[in-house]
């Protein structure tokens, strides 16, 4: 994977995000803010019959993106476009995916203090408003296609206000820092137009002992493991 030099570099939360995708076999997946493809390679060297099509605004990140695609020989079910998720390019189509994914900018510009670097500034901070982002995202699914995101954990109960009545069979997934410590992470999947409850996940310690990944989280991030939610 080719990154930026400086500014906006992917981390785990890409890979965990993806992990929990089980698309069956020509399913349609699109990832909402790809960056350079982090998730959007994750899930098709994962799964070798997806077809992945990533939305991205960062002209420089769509470019990158084009390459890590070349360079793991996805070119024939994959592709990266720049758009804005308000206005997104005609070929996507409205209701046209199976599967939604997405790890949008996670902090409120009022609640946090920007980057220098504008590209880390952009992708970490909320130019479009959570709800809005939420419902972009699920205009481009099915009806009972899948939605899954992560987010920060503390924004939870704003998340849920957001999908009410539009995703049911919600399932919330905390990603645990260490044995002892509040979960910073959650991943929500639900399917669209249906009901049922909300299940509340065990949910996946990342770290043990001396700061090394657990065994189940190193499954998920060198082995390409995925999440049973």
């Amino acid at each position: 994977m080719i990154q930026p030099s400086s500014g906006y570099r992917a981390g785990i939360d890409p890979l965990f995000l993806s992990a929990a995708l089980h698309p069956k076999a020509e399913d349609k997946v699109l990832d909402v803010g790809s960056g350079v493809g982090t998730a959007a390679i994750a899930l098709a060297c994962r799964c070798p019959h997806v077809n992945v099509i990533g939305l991205e605004i960062q002209k420089n990140l769509v470019e990158l993106s084009t390459i890590n695609i070349q360079t793991n020989h996805f070119e024939n079910r994959m592709n990266i476009y720049q758009g804005d998720i308000l206005s997104p390019p005609d070929f996507l189509k409205v209701h046209g995916f199976d599967h939604v994914m997405t790890n949008p900018p996670y902090y409120e510009d009022h609640r946090t203090q920007a980057s220098p670097f504008p590209g880390k500034a952009q992708a970490n901070t909320e130019t479009v408003d959570l709800g809005q982002w939420i419902k972009c995202c699920l205009k481009f699914l099915k009806p009972k296609g899948g939605f899954t995101m992560i987010h920060r954990a503390e924004r939870l109960a704003e998340i849920l206000v957001h999908l009410h009545d539009r995703v049911g069979e919600i399932v919330v997934f905390p990603l645990w820092p260490g044995e002892d410590k509040p979960a910073r992470r959650i991943i929500i999947q639900g399917r669209k137009n249906t009901g049922g409850e909300l299940r509340l996940a065990r949910g996946l310690v990342l770290h043990g002992g001396a700061k090394k990944y657990t065994p189940e989280a190193e499954a998920i991030l060198r082995h390409a493991y995925g999440i049973v939610l």
